[in-house]
């Protein structure tokens, strides 16, 4: 079966209450806010030098290399959020700077191809001597990412010709031949990145190379990570790290063979969307199979009800089945970009609705909680539950921050929130040969080219708010097509009815409703509603963190108390499960959002005076609770918030 494609991103317009606000903010502040912090322009926010690195190692300037192994992906992904916002609207100003990047990127480029400012400033004799912590490869994927965006964007290919010599370069260096190295990077990223880079040249060397690197993964012994630490002169540039197994790096095992999800979280899911798009390209049944476990196993057992994922600190990663905590969880706002990608492309090989319901999840929660409304601050751990004097005065949770910040000092979240942001339209819909798939409730419009011509299809909806959904289709072409529309695993749609009102007659296949392919009339009207009944969810009962507990889940959003609505102490709020619990709009809210408010009990602090401890004595007063979604939570000032509440008959 082919998979599915997206329509190009300049197709798509999105016009929407929920989304468009986000959408404006990246564009208009958050990508120059961005360019000024690259730029070390911002006042308070953590140092990036970016720029500079690469001035240096175009011999423009001087000084020493500042920042991560993997400072320059940094410039990689805003300059790929850059290509998807300009193919939804040009902005003249951000691609003169972006043209003048390129060119810089171009210059610090050495003379066989190799690009990486860390190692042409500071190590120009260590190439490739260190994959497993020297993410030259994970640098490469990332600025491949970008310049196929770019070209895509704008037609220029002076960046895509930058990138081709970078992986021919890698090509010459890597593979099963003699005399090229038999390796695989620690960090993957350059796989998926390579697949993009086929799609768009057609050059199946590059297809090849990243199948060699998925294939060669935790299938040497001894591996190459071994013995690069056997020559002379190899140093860890981690040394933090060096406790951490294989499994970390997803290396442990044959990729085919690994059952669960382990080891760092974006690594993982990185690797997994590249395992995906090889697996389609090559028609390879076995690395699609490893994904469809690895998929299940994420979401079935380790994943938070936010979207997120990765529960520990120590190696930012997966643990075990069930070990979901709340108040010290990783969930690296890049882990769930990724999600939202191995989801997506899993979507398009599978066609099941399960994988969108995934995406989704993780978009509307994590991926927004990183950033804050004003797109100038930011999270890279996203905690479920915050009490702030704890985790100033408990080392243990040194990860976990109270608030968001300007900039960070590893900053690899937030470019990619803004890529993903601009990049919201490859979400939206699906299409092959004579099916359109609305995959996302999102307001707007796009056309698509079907096999036989191109229809035009707009959405009118104020999804998550509010559940009526009205889907038009232009057809003035008179082509023969169905239209797949997504039905939410969390609900059921009770019927489609056309703009005349007469029931739509649909087929349910794999979480989507498929109506008749057929010559449907010019103007076609397909109406339905998506229920979005507020609900407290409950964890499996083997999540001990979440055991007697419930969160409040609408429609895609997941809800959150915070101080600033509900007092403090959190943890002594009750929830009433046979209680009201409403939804109500409110404009002065968060910029205008529907809080949920729920009937409650907290327990009463009287009695307690000079006592720590004492028998069962609980005291229960009744109050009501108003809960905003999470992913706006810490926008109003520093306060508690928690995710997860005692409930109760």
């Amino acid at each position: 079966m082919e998979k599915l494609d997206s329509p190009k991103l300049s197709d798509v317009k999105i016009e929407d209450r929920f989304w468009s606000r986000y959408i404006k903010l990246v564009r208009e502040k958050m990508l120059p806010y961005q360019w000024e912090v690259l730029n070390d322009r911002v006042n308070d926010a953590a140092k990036s030098h970016c720029i500079e690195n690469f001035k240096i190692a175009a011999k423009e300037s001087t000084g020493k290399y500042y920042g991560m192994v993997f400072q320059d992906t940094d410039v990689a992904k805003w300059l790929e959020a850059l290509a998807y916002s300009l193919e939804g609207e040009k902005n003249g100003e951000l691609e003169k700077e972006a043209d003048e990047v390129i060119d810089l990127i171009g210059r610090a480029q050495q003379q066989d191809g190799y690009l990486d400012t860390y190692y042409t400033i500071q190590e120009p004799l260590g190439r490739w001597s260190n994959l497993r912590e020297g993410h030259e490869l994970y640098t490469a994927g990332h600025m491949i990412e970008a310049a196929a965006a770019y070209y895509q964007a704008t037609g220029k290919d002076s960046f895509l010709k930058i990138v081709c010599r970078l992986a021919d370069c890698i090509c010459d260096t890597f593979g099963p031949d003699e005399g090229k190295i038999h390796g695989c990077p620690g960090h993957p990223e350059v796989e998926l990145a390579l697949v993009k880079l086929y799609r768009l040249t057609k050059d199946e060397k590059y297809l090849n190379m990243a199948k060699y690197f998925l294939d060669i993964r935790g299938s040497q012994s001894p591996s190459h990570f071994e013995e690069e630490q056997k020559m002379d002169g190899f140093h860890h540039i981690f040394p933090e790290f060096e406790h951490l197994g294989y499994n970390n790096i997803q290396a442990h095992k044959p990729i085919r063979k690994q059952k669960k999800a382990d080891g760092h979280a974006v690594r993982a899911l990185y690797l997994y969307s590249a395992m995906a798009d090889v697996g389609y390209e090559c028609r390879d049944e076995s690395l699609l199979d490893a994904c469809r476990i690895l998929f299940d196993n994420i979401t079935g057992a380790q994943m938070f009800i936010t979207g997120s994922v990765g529960a520990a600190a120590d190696g930012e990663c997966f643990t075990c089945d069930y070990d979901l905590p709340n108040n010290y969880n990783y969930s690296e706002t890049c882990a769930s970009v990724a999600l939202a990608m191995f989801s997506l492309r899993m979507f398009q090989v599978e066609r099941d609705g399960k994988y969108m319901d995934i995406a989704e999840r993780a978009l509307y929660n994590t991926v927004l909680g990183g950033m804050s409304l004003n797109g100038t601050e930011f999270f890279y751990v996203n905690p479920l539950e915050v009490v702030p004097e704890q985790l100033k005065a408990n080392r243990t949770l040194h990860h976990v921050l109270p608030s968001r910040r300007k900039w960070l000092g590893v900053a690899c979240c937030p470019p990619n929130i803004a890529r993903t942001l601009t990049g919201l339209g490859n979400y939206i819909y699906s299409e092959n040969e004579d099916t359109l798939f609305v995959n996302l409730f999102i307001a707007g419009k796009c056309s698509v080219k079907l096999k036989e011509g191109t229809i035009s299809v707009s959405v009118q909806t104020d999804y998550p708010y509010d559940g009526k959904v009205k889907i038009t289709v232009e057809n003035h072409e008179g082509i023969p097509f169905s239209l797949a529309v997504r039905e939410p695993g969390w609900t059921k749609v009770e019927q489609m009815v056309s703009k005349s009102g007469k029931e739509v007659s649909v087929r349910r296949e794999k979480g989507y409703l498929y109506t008749e392919k057929t010559v449907w009339e010019s103007h076609a009207e397909f109406i339905f509603e998506i229920p979005l009944k507020p609900v407290l969810m409950c964890a499996h009962p083997r999540v001990a963190s979440d055991a007697g507990k419930a969160a409040i889940v609408r429609g895609p959003l997941v809800y959150c108390l915070e101080e600033a609505d509900n007092g403090k102490n959190l943890g002594a709020v009750v929830l009433d499960a046979g209680g009201s619990i409403e939804p109500v709009f409110q404009e002065d809210l968060l910029g205008g959002t529907t809080a949920v408010l729920a009937d409650a009990w907290r327990v009463s602090e009287k009695g307690w005076e000079g006592k720590l401890y004492q028998p069962v004595t609980e005291r229960l007063e009744k109050c009501r609770v108003k809960a905003v979604p999470y992913c706006m939570w810490n926008n109003r000032g520093e306060g508690e918030m928690r995710v997860w509440l005692r409930v109760r008959e």
